[in-house]
Formats: structure tokens, sequence, C-alpha cells
């Protein structure tokens, strides 16, 4: 069994700097995750996701696969999406889901048509999809940094967030920092979706952010404790990902998101707060 575990690691390279990058894209990523459960923003992380996509293929057809440009491209799309949103959003009649929704189906279909237009199907399979055992030491060192300046900032903004999740209107009567704490949140969000895309591609980034922060509601009810949770899932789907992926050979990307829905439907199923067997077991009486 440890040979099992272990040997494929050991072994080759590749699968270590997989290992590595994803490892560290799971610290950073499931905690800005469980914010945006916390704020009811998941599914506007999904269209960051998917609006980085312009930024990308624009970025490929200037300067080719160039990790730096494709990367720029990458954050310059996912934040100018984010904002031009909520522009719309206070500017129109349109509440911002439909605004973001609106965002989300040009920027896919417009980011699609440039890179299959342009490259070969590898080309748009790599950017839609991610190669995780293809990352090289440059795309290592490009998602340990955007982790630790991730972490850096979470830390700074955490107390104010936090209070923006449960109570924004007293987070604005007693302090200027909602609008400031919701901008560097945003960037924050399109960073880690920035980091993901390198390992996991446009369409499968957000995976890894949210699936373990779902999870994690369904083990624990406070900040910190779900920040843990999510992480810890997060890790051990990257691991297993990457087994499944060197056992069964199956594309790894979609095998780490595919582990972390199995966490997660198993959180669902036998989680402690709140899951379905929890639920269905009978209480005393008067019990919450």
């Amino acid at each position: 069994m440890i040979d099992v575990l272990f040997q494929p690691f050991i072994e080759f390279a590749f699968m270590r700097r997989a290992l590595v990058g994803c490892l560290a894209i799971s610290l950073a990523a499931p905690p800005i995750g469980v914010f945006l459960v916390l704020r009811r923003m998941s599914l506007m992380s999904d269209v960051m996701g998917h609006a980085i996509l312009p930024g990308v293929a624009i970025a490929y057809l200037l300067a080719g696969l160039s990790l730096f440009a494709m990367s720029l491209g990458a954050f310059a799309a996912g934040l100018a999406v984010a904002l031009a949103a909520g522009l719309v959003a206070r500017s129109t009649v349109l509440h911002e889901d439909a605004s973001l929704a609106g965002f989300y189906l040009v920027s896919l279909a417009l980011g699609v048509l440039i890179v299959s237009a342009e490259g070969s199907d590898v080309e748009l399979l790599h950017v839609l999809f991610g190669t995780v055992l293809g990352i090289d030491d440059a795309a290592l060192i490009l998602i340990a940094a955007i982790a630790t300046v991730s972490l850096a900032g979470l830390a700074v903004i955490y107390r104010p967030l936090v209070l923006e999740c449960f109570d924004p209107q007293f987070l604005r009567s007693v302090s200027p920092l909602g609008a400031p704490t919701h901008l560097a949140f945003l960037v924050l969000v399109v960073l880690n979706l920035v980091a993901s895309f390198q390992a996991l591609g446009t369409l499968m980034a957000v995976g890894i952010m949210l699936l373990p922060a779902i999870a994690a509601r369904f083990w624990a009810e406070d900040v910190s404790g779900m920040i843990g949770v999510a992480v810890g899932l997060a890790c051990a789907s990257s691991v297993a990902g990457l087994l499944v992926s060197y056992y069964a050979k199956v594309p790894t990307g979609p095998a780490v998101i595919l582990s972390c829905g199995a966490f997660y439907f198993l959180s669902m199923l036998v989680g402690i707060k709140g899951g379905v067997i929890w639920r269905l077991m009978p209480r005393k009486h008067l019990e919450a």
C-alpha cells in the first residue's frame, strides 16, 4: 500500500511537480472558496473562471504559450469582467447575476472562438482543461507566488471580510473598509483562478476552489473550521486525483476535480453538520 501511494512521486519528477503545484493551489484557493460560499457568490466565481478565457486567448495570439503573457491576460480579463458586471448592475435595471451571466456566455464563446481559430485542437484542450502533469518550474514558481500573496492578502482583510459575510450593514456603519475589502477580495479570487488555470485550465479552475469549500460546510460551522476542512479536503483530492490519473491512465485535471466531487458527495451524506444521514437519524425531544 505504501508503494502504491508514494512510488509515482518518488520515481517521476513530473508527478512531484504536479503534486507540489496542486498542493500549493489547495492551500490558497479553498479559503477563498469558503468566503465565496458564505457570501453566496459561488456562481460568480464560476463566471469569472470562464471570463479569463478571452484574456488567455488574446495573450496566446500575441505571445504563444507564454506563461507570463497568458497569466497577465487571464488576470486582466477576470478583473475586468468582475468590475464591469458590478458596474452594469449598478447602472442599469439588471441584477448582478444577470449581468454576470451575460458576460460569462460572451466571454466563453469569444475565448473558444479565438483559440480554435488560431491554434490547434491540442492547444485548445490545453487552455480549456489544463496540463497538470506538464507543470514546469516556472509555473510552479508562479503558483507558489500567487498562493503566498493570496494567503497574506486574506490574512490582512480577514476580519472585515468575515464581518461583511454576516453583517455587511454593520460594517458599513462603523468602517469605510467595506468597498476596499470587496475589491481586494475580487482581486484574490482572480489571482487564484489564474494560479488554478496553470494546472486545471479555464473550465475547471474553479472546481478546486469551490467543491472543498462547499463540502466543508457539512463538517464545520465557524469560518476558521470551514477553512481548515476545505484545505484538508483539497489536498486529499489532489493526491487522490494524481494517483487515480497515474494508475487508471485518465486525464489528471478531471481526476482531481472528480476527487473533490467525491468528497463533496461523501460529506453531503455523512457530514456531521447537516449531512443527509445525520438529518434522518431520530432526535431527542426538543433537540434542535
